[in-house]
């Protein structure tokens, strides 16, 4: 009798024993997937390796910092991890802002870039941006475009941004760094939007050089 009382004791010891094992398998497989994944698809790895007793290593995407530069020419450290963006100034050890000075180095005409309604630039057109991208000093671009008031303003939203990042796909082919690429629409006008005259100038795409 007392031989199976120590045998059952003896039992009821060892289950505890792997299920705090278990335990703490899960809590440091959800730890390590919490870490590597978030937290949902971290307890989903846990909870998957607790059912298999398998353990993986999955390797995540590497996340590399930018740098965006704000209208005023003021540079941030930006991040996207696919889920989540984050963004913070970018300070000198005093804490002050890093800040460029831009200017618009570059004004196009889209009615001689590009056709109506059309986000393709003529070859012209892309040879002339090359030698330009290819002579300037600048550091970086930020290329914005805008259109007249014709149309929706979500319509002309879209074209304006297409516009200019066709301007960017150029820069970046003659070894130029973009800093942003911008679609304004027919929000930022120049000139009045009562005229063919005005309505051409406001139809551009404006290259800010940042020095």
């Amino acid at each position: 009798m007392l031989s199976k009382a120590l045998r059952t004791v003896a039992k009821s010891a060892a289950i505890l024993s792997v299920s705090a094992m278990a335990f703490t398998t899960v809590a440091s497989a959800q730890q390590h997937g919490t870490q590597q994944f978030g937290k949902a698809q971290g307890v989903a790895t846990a909870i998957q390796g607790a059912a298999t007793g398998k353990t993986r290593t999955v390797l995540g995407e590497r996340y590399i910092p930018n740098i965006w530069v704000d209208p005023d020419g003021c540079e941030h450290w930006v991040m996207d991890d696919g889920v989540e963006g984050y963004m913070t100034p970018h300070t000198n050890r005093q804490g002050i802002p890093v800040c460029r000075r831009g200017n618009v180095c570059g004004v196009m005409n889209s009615d001689q870039f590009f056709s109506t309604n059309s986000h393709h630039i003529s070859r012209s057109g892309q040879q002339h941006l090359m030698n330009f991208f290819r002579s300037s000093k600048a550091s970086a671009y930020i290329i914005a475009g805008h259109t007249d008031s014709r149309a929706s303003d979500e319509y002309n939203m879209r074209l304006s941004y297409n516009r200019a990042t066709t301007v960017a796909n150029i820069a970046r082919s003659a070894g130029a760094r973009v800093a942003d690429v911008r679609g304004y629409g027919e929000r930022m006008p120049i000139a009045s939007n009562k005229s063919q005259v005005g309505m051409s100038k406001n139809r551009r795409v404006e290259i800010i050089c940042v020095r």
